[in-house]
């Protein structure tokens, strides 16, 4: 599955001319901020099928309506990022006994939460020149906010932190990502799993406003033997295109999972407004 995500992304990088920092439908981070003063919105909603909750046992059809992200430019070089969303309802189709599947409340074939918060941080260090890339970092929370009791969430804070690398060879933006995440166990509150957490991207413009983009963004568990439920390695890859009009941009796109705890197939699709919001001082 792996060699069969990474032959489809390469296809997209043949496919698609001149590309944009990253936006929705693709989660790999570009190093290059949104700029000073600005503040970008966006917004969507997935529709992903056979998604598997180790830590709970559920497995269904999951719709995520709306996804939310905020980002607000702190300066030239910086850039504050909140993510998180407000629906997200499962149909379950199968259940099975899991390490929290004891903690489940809900009655029916359908259990719903609001999305995790992630709060980021990230920075560009190294402006792209035309012999290297550009170079960032990023540093990101993941709050609590989805409960066990609904099986869709964890009950546990995560914390990561990432490179981030950017070039434009001609007209093709490509971007690369690698870190380490801090994932806290939810049944042993005293153990935590490291995770290598990657991305890769390519965004090409078809003709004036429209991109087709791709990437493949996941994590890897480290440790040796069996991780802690709900730390494992998770992937997916992403297909879309992108159409710019002005400040605002509409996108769709596809999802294939890469581990048996990822949507078989997702669809994704979104709207993001960029505009002026303050002056920094």
């Amino acid at each position: 599955m792996m060699m069969r995500a990474f032959a489809i992304v390469t296809v997209v990088l043949t496919l698609a001319s001149s590309a944009y920092a990253q936006q929705r439908p693709l989660v790999t981070e570009d190093p290059e901020t949104i700029g000073s003063g600005l503040v970008l919105i966006e917004g969507g909603f997935d529709l992903q099928q056979d998604v598997f909750y180790p830590a709970s046992g559920l497995q269904g059809n999951l719709v995520r309506i709306p996804t939310l992200g905020a980002s607000f430019g702190l300066s030239s070089i910086a850039e504050l990022q909140i993510d998180g969303g407000i629906y997200n309802g499962l149909s379950v189709k199968s259940q099975r006994e899991a390490p929290l599947s004891h903690l489940l409340d809900f009655t029916g074939d359908h259990t719903h939460d609001v999305e995790d918060i992630v709060i980021a941080t990230k920075v560009r260090l190294v402006a792209e020149s035309p012999t290297h890339p550009a170079i960032g970092v990023r540093f990101a929370t993941k709050l609590p906010n989805a409960s066990n009791e609904s099986g869709l969430g964890l009950d546990t804070t995560d914390f990561s932190v990432s490179a981030l690398l950017g070039k434009t060879v001609q007209s093709i933006r490509m971007v690369g990502n690698a870190g380490l995440g801090i994932l806290a166990d939810p049944v042993d509150g005293n153990r935590q799993n490291d995770v290598f957490t990657y991305g890769f991207s390519v965004a090409r413009a078809v003709k004036q406003g429209l991109e087709v983009v791709g990437e493949i963004n996941g994590r890897l568990n480290t440790r040796s033997g069996t991780p802690p439920v709900g730390t494992e390695s998770r992937g997916a890859m992403r297909i879309g295109g992108r159409f710019t009009r002005g400040t605002v941009r509409g996108d769709a796109g596809l999802i294939f999972g890469i581990t048996s705890r990822d949507p078989s197939v997702g669809l994704t699709a979104g709207v993001t407004w960029v505009f002026k919001g303050f002056t920094i001082p």
